[in-house]
């Protein structure tokens, strides 16, 4: 609850006492400014202490390796210990994780998984061969 309330100070003697004579006297400067000089004292002792939250921070660090073949990794450390080794991730998520971080991120990752794409292609198409010529040669053994 805020009082709007004022209380009423009482003028210092000594500065009436100065306020009625014309002329200052020297030991009327010097108290004026021993009364003066403890006052920012006081008041920067009084500090109220913050409210607001400390903010505490949790150091974690993920690494993901991949593989010209397209085989993704991850492993998590946090203060220096390692709490996931060896975690498959499937190159898709590695894609799309990579795209929420930074585009300059995803691009460099993607040019990883594309070029995996095209030796996977190139392995595929080598197997297709391969896999036609032992069908002919299975047809030729049936005809005899």
């Amino acid at each position: 609850m805020v009082s709007t309330e004022t209380e009423a100070v009482p003028a210092e003697p000594e500065t009436t006492a100065a306020a009625e004579s014309a002329e200052p006297t020297e030991a009327t400067a010097a108290e004026a400014a021993e009364t003066a000089a403890p006052a920012p004292k006081k008041a920067a002792a009084k500090r109220v202490p913050s409210t607001a939250k400390k903010t505490r921070t949790v150091e974690l660090t993920l690494t993901v390796t991949g593989t010209a073949e397209g085989d993704w990794q991850a492993e998590l450390s946090q203060g220096g210990k390692r709490v996931l080794q060896g975690l498959a991730i499937p190159a898709a998520a590695v894609s799309r994780a990579a795209a929420e971080l930074h585009e300059d991120i995803s691009k460099a990752i993607e040019v990883v998984i594309d070029t995996a794409r095209e030796q996977h292609r190139a392995r595929m198409a080598e197997l297709e061969a391969e896999l036609s010529k032992v069908k002919a040669a299975l047809a030729e053994l049936q005809d005899n």
